[in-house]
């Protein structure tokens, strides 16, 4: 996970200067980032080459559009077409956010820390 470890029972002044000092970097930082964040936008392309899709940071469509041969296809490959370029384009939105997350956070893995709270919410529901 990201931070250092901190025995709780053995705080230092300097461990809350450092994490005082993370935090003002952290809320700058996402003062800085909202922007960058909103602006990710992920392309992908369905395997024929005949879908390509554009989704936003959150995953919600913004284009599809067709090739000259989508036509072509039947109604069943055509819809798999558009979710595979839809899917594409998700992935491609993720992986930006994820460099962008590394970027301004050294030593956070956003792909761990979400597989951590999974973990996490699994372990409550059982």
């Amino acid at each position: 996970m990201y931070g250092p470890d901190i025995d709780p029972g053995n705080i230092r002044d300097e461990d809350l200067d450092e994490a005082a000092r993370r935090g003002e970097s952290m809320l700058a930082w996402l003062e800085e980032a909202r922007t960058e964040l909103e602006q990710v936008v992920g392309t992908g392309m369905a395997p024929s080459g005949q879908v390509r899709a554009t989704v936003d940071a959150n995953g919600r469509v913004l284009e599809v559009s067709y090739g000259p041969r989508a036509p072509r296809m039947d109604s069943v490959e055509l819809a798999e077409e558009t979710l595979a370029a839809v899917r594409a384009a998700g992935s491609d939105a993720e992986r930006q956010t994820h460099d962008l997350l590394r970027a301004a956070l050294p030593g956070y893995d956003p792909v761990a820390a979400g597989a951590e709270l999974e973990r996490l919410l699994n372990d409550e529901l059982s």
